[in-house]
């Protein structure tokens, strides 16, 4: 395997979110072989507020995640793989969490799109935490279609730990503010599906979002395209990803691809072999080159409240003949042939 994500969660809900909790679960993540980047969960930071969890400032806890597990330049893991991180543009100097690494011709990226509706808050007043970060994770997706196309990639994988609930995707509408009687809650992924859809229609090649999923699907895994552009179309270059395993500390997801196939991705659940050995305390890890400079890009607009811009969990990526996913696994095994991503200008199919 070339590197593992850690897709979010490295505590529970009811653990605190203490300093040396997150010690000690950084220590796990660096005994890892292959390089691990972590994507940062709702229970690392916005669900710190809970009594269970420490009564913490959620923004101060993500602040220090940020200056502890995302400050090197490189993932984790005993070896070590350069990363990109948004911090290095000036005006998104705090976010490093936001990550860009690459693999043959596959470009990777973690955002920080957590669960619990993405931190969206509903009190009086300016949200800003929520509404600072829409606007970073609107520029690094950006960024990246724009970084793909310079360097002739020919797909794009996003990783975020939140359930987006891309089947609930609501268009611009330029008459919503007449509508006073509206009582659901607020999405807090607005502005990222539409990011997602702005990525698809400008890159053109496939787009790949790998989530967990909130609604446990039976099979531990679904495969679908459900998003759909301003027009109500199907945008059939992105496929969604999300995964459930039955137990999350014994399983892992394996996605395969080969862009010659068709389809060309294969989703399976992977056991992890009972007489695995416990993983010993890293002695020495190797250094990594400094991580790529980030083009200039132009200015992203504002958003507003409404702008028209834009529990533990692991997914594995090996690299070359398979760019996304795969690994060796033991046990029983789920698969679903998956979803064809056309190339560009093609129009995808179900199996």
């Amino acid at each position: 395997m070339a590197f593992i994500v850690y897709d979010g969660n490295l505590k529970g809900p009811t653990e605190a979110c203490s300093d040396a909790l997150y010690e000690r679960r950084e220590a796990v993540l660096e005994t890892a072989r292959p390089a691990l980047i972590f994507v940062p969960g709702q229970y690392d930071w916005v669900g710190c507020s809970a009594h269970d969890a420490g009564d913490f400032d959620p923004v101060e806890r993500l602040d220090r995640l940020r200056q502890t597990l995302f400050a090197d330049p490189t993932s984790m893991g005993q070896t070590r793989l350069p990363l990109t991180r948004e911090s290095e543009v000036s005006r998104f100097r705090p976010y490093r969490e936001n990550v860009r690494w690459q693999v043959d011709d596959t470009i990777f990226i973690g955002l920080n799109v957590p669960g619990g509706n993405n931190h969206y808050l509903t009190a009086g007043g300016r949200n800003g935490e929520f509404e600072d970060r829409t606007i970073a994770n609107a520029f690094w997706l950006e960024h990246a279609g724009e970084y793909a196309r310079r360097h002739g990639a020919r797909a794009i994988v996003i990783f975020i730990q939140g359930d987006p609930d891309p089947e609930r995707y609501e268009r611009p509408d330029r008459f919503a503010w007449l509508r006073f009687a509206r009582h659901e809650r607020r999405d807090g992924y607005l502005e990222f599906k539409r990011s997602l859809v702005k990525l698809a229609e400008t890159f053109r090649g496939p787009v790949v979002v790998i989530h967990e999923d909130d609604g446990r699907p039976a099979g531990g895994f679904q495969i679908d395209q459900p998003l759909r552009n301003d027009k109500g179309a199907r945008v059939a270059n992105l496929t969604r990803i999300a995964f459930a395993p039955r137990n999350k500390l014994m399983q892992w997801i394996e996605v395969d691809a080969d862009m010659a196939r068709h389809p060309p991705f294969r989703v399976s659940v992977r056991d992890v072999p009972k007489d695995l050995p416990l993983p010993q305390p890293p002695t020495l890890v190797p250094g990594g080159d400094s991580a790529p400079p980030v083009p200039a890009m132009p200015t992203v607009p504002e958003v507003s409240s409404a702008p028209d811009v834009p529990a533990p969990s692991s997914a594995f990526a090996e690299p070359a003949s398979q760019p996304l996913d795969s690994g060796t696994g033991n046990g029983n095994n789920t698969t679903h042939p998956g979803y064809a991503v056309p190339p560009p200008g093609g129009t995808g199919t179900a199996p």
